[in-house]
């Protein structure tokens, strides 16, 4: 009999448990209204728009849970010569350009506007930490474990939560507020992200965490 998927990683020793840390932070990634409006070459379709109430929801919790939150947004100066390559190989990507025609495109979702002194990063590139103060600014705070919502989770997420591993923080990545414009990128993404580099956990779980971190309880078992 053939060896099944499961089989195969399961014998690689992939697919192992990250036990999240007693000092979370939340990551918002590029939550803005060019992946929820139609008229953007960026729209994500229903799986970026399911992503949303995940995220509204693990916002709440985190402020409620006074875990310190993060959010990054997406620009660009005119031309984008400062997005280099990677503003190249996606032209859609010009709708975070300085002076684009239809700047609500760059605005933050509804209900995930940053508030009075969240931090907020904006990017270049894919990941959070790619030529930003991300990780600086995690390790001044004296944070251990990133919960990562946004989109898109074949692009920004997994690209995020990548780098999170590598710089050392324990990435946490929310799989109800995540998003993506097809099924097949984002489960596949999601899959090998827990695989090698993060632990995927239900929005039950991670709400579950920030509450029992602000309770001063051990945080739950995934």
């Amino acid at each position: 009999m053939a060896e099944t998927l499961e089989q195969n990683y399961a014998r690689g020793g992939f697919r192992q448990s990250l036990a999240a840390g007693q000092r979370p932070a939340l990551l918002i990634v590029d939550f803005v209204r060019a992946y929820l409006l139609e008229r953007s070459p960026l729209f994500g379709g229903a799986g970026c728009l399911a992503a949303l109430e995940g995220a509204r929801s693990l916002l709440e919790a985190a402020r409620s849970a006074n875990v310190p939150v993060l959010h990054t947004n997406v620009a660009f100066q005119s031309g984008g010569q400062d997005g280099g390559v990677f503003f190249r190989k996606v032209p859609a990507l010009t709708c975070f350009e300085a002076g684009h025609a239809d700047p609500e495109l760059a605005a933050f979702a509804e209900g995930l506007e940053p508030r009075s002194g969240e931090v907020v990063i904006t990017k270049r590139y894919a990941s959070a930490f790619f030529a930003t103060h991300l990780a600086a600014t995690l390790t001044s705070m004296g944070r251990d474990t990133l919960l990562i919502a946004g989109v898109s989770t074949s692009g920004c997420i997994r690209a995020t939560a990548v780098d999170c591993c590598q710089h050392g923080f324990i990435p946490w990545v929310v799989r109800e507020a995540v998003g993506d414009r097809a099924p097949g990128p984002h489960e596949a993404n999601l899959f090998d992200l827990q695989a090698k580099y993060a632990e995927v956990v239900p929005l039950e779980v991670a709400v579950s965490y920030v509450t029992a971190i602000s309770a001063g309880k051990d945080q739950p078992a995934t």
